[in-house]
């Protein structure tokens, strides 16, 4: 069997749900208002056509709620269909009882104020010229009701004598003033919400755009150093021959191959994972396994730093969605931390139910207030000669992991830089 399908989120779907619930919420009010009129104070009403207007609008309301479960869009004119139908209810209702002298004639504002609200500047004027033109006629055609205009509660009533118009308009305020509110406050906070959701949605795409930038421009530049770094090889093969015999210039002229060599594996994994398709298949592995790997290859770039690596005393090692970019964005954070401060990097792994935890604590100047907000929404850098790429790129990857990066200033100096990574279930795809 087919599941149901939701209601549809979008702002005017929704503000025609909480239309609804103020529709049920008011006709039904005046349903009991109006049989405590005419068996308490004894109204003299056409009960048969009062009656069927009530009806006929619990009926749309039904309706309503049928359509609100279809998946289509609300439009502003359709919107606008259930305001002008709302005022048509009052102007029947109100004609067979008492027309303008009935002192609910002013729930006329609360259609008049949603409209307002939430419609165009066009279709705000035809509902206010809607209910306009509804009250005028009742100022002339109506089926009056005596007791509106001139009866009163007997002295023998709790409050003395009030005139039950009085009476009524204060009930009516009561009831208008608390469903506009109700209804104000909900569609406000709707619309802060999707200006907030279409904010991030711009913000994404303008960070998506940066990223396709650089990620052109790192495309072109892995080939062009494929030939000095090949130049550079050979150069240094010839100078260890020159150099035997020297163990110093030697191992120096070995450490110097090494990284020529880690950055020629580097730059040809770079184009071979230009793939999209290979990118949009992440692999499952051991976030122990994983970040010790990473950890390694960071030790053959930064040969100067000493560290610390803890795990948490937990039983299970969790699993998590890699590629070779979080790798890269994980190897940014750590060159990060040796740039502040070689000397004892603390790096630990935590995790819980959802979540896998990496901190990495150095043990340098820390992060500048100023900047701390900005830190992977642009290309702002924490160092004096630094562009920002880095960290704008470790953000746009852990982020497109579902994750998020955080960096602190650590209470006894030092940045700690946290990531925070889905955990995913063995099997996951």
């Amino acid at each position: 069997m087919q599941a149901a399908l939701p209601l549809p989120l979008s702002t005017p779907n929704r503000n025609l749900v909480r239309l609804t619930f103020v529709r049920g919420i008011t006709w039904t009010g005046f349903l009991g208002m109006i049989i405590f009129g005419i068996e308490v104070l004894g109204f003299e009403l056409s009960t048969l056509p009062v009656v069927a207007v009530i009806i006929a609008m619990g009926l749309i309301n039904i309706a309503t709620w049928w359509r609100l479960s279809r998946p289509r869009a609300v439009t502003d004119t359709e919107y606008l269909g259930h305001l002008l139908a709302d005022i048509t209810g009052l102007t029947l209702l109100f004609y067979f009882t008492g027309g303008s002298t009935n002192p609910f004639i002013t729930y006329y504002l609360v259609p008049v104020t949603i409209a307002a609200a939430t419609l165009p500047w066009l279709y705000a004027w035809i509902t206010a010229s809607g209910a306009m033109a509804g009250y005028t006629f009742l100022m002339v055609f109506y089926e009056p009701v005596p007791q509106l205009s001139h009866g009163a509660l007997g002295p023998g009533a709790l409050i003395g004598d009030v005139n039950l118009h009085v009476l009524g308009m204060w009930i009516n305020f009561g009831l208008s003033a608390s469903l506009v509110t109700f209804f104000i406050f909900k569609m406000a906070h709707a619309l802060r919400r999707r200006d907030q959701t279409l904010s991030r949605t711009r913000e994404a795409a303008l960070r998506n755009e940066q990223v396709l930038a650089v990620a052109t421009q790192a495309a072109g530049t892995a080939h062009e150093l494929g030939t000095p770094l090949s130049t550079m090889a050979v150069l240094l093969k010839e100078m260890r021959q020159d150099a035997a015999g020297h163990p110093h210039l030697e191992a120096d002229i070995d450490l110097l191959r090494q990284q020529v060599d880690t950055c020629k594996t580097r730059l040809q994994a770079l184009v071979a994972n230009a793939d999209r398709r290979r990118l949009a298949e992440p692999e499952l592995a051991s976030a122990e396994a994983w970040l010790r790997g990473v950890i390694q290859r960071w030790l053959v770039l930064r040969p100067d730093v000493s560290h610390r690596f803890e795990i948490a005393d937990r039983r299970g090692t969790p699993n998590m969605a890699v590629d070779t970019t979080l790798e890269q964005a994980l190897l940014n954070l750590l060159n990060n931390a040796a740039d502040a401060n070689p000397q004892d990097i603390s790096i630990s792994l935590d995790w819980n139910a959802e979540e896998v935890i990496i901190d990495i604590r150095d043990h340098g100047p820390g992060v500048a207030m100023s900047i701390a907000d900005q830190l992977g929404d642009t290309f702002v850098s924490t160092k004096s000669k630094g562009m920002g790429i880095g960290l704008f790129l470790t953000h746009s990857t852990i982020n497109r992991f579902g994750g998020g990066v955080s960096l602190y200033n650590h209470e006894e100096g030092g940045t700690l830089t946290e990531v925070k990574l889905p955990r995913q279930a063995p099997g996951d795809a």
